[in-house]
């Protein structure tokens, strides 16, 4: 039982040691990172004349 005790005792402490030694890596950007968010919005206008054709053709149902 004390055997064991140590080797779980030794297998810890290498375990800590190993964990302290890790590398770190940083990156670090030498310029801020800007992000262009230049977006076209067509869909509302789609809609709104998708909606008014519609009106049309149920107003006119033999226009076609």
């Amino acid at each position: 039982m004390r055997i064991a005790l140590i080797k779980i005792g030794v297998l810890f402490g290498l375990v800590w040691f190993a964990s302290a030694c890790t590398p770190q890596v940083e990156v670090v950007a030498k310029e801020p990172i800007n992000i262009n968010l230049n977006v076209k919005i067509e869909h509302e206008i789609r809609v709104k004349v998708d909606k008014e054709l519609d009106d049309v053709f149920s107003e006119n149902k033999g226009l076609f």
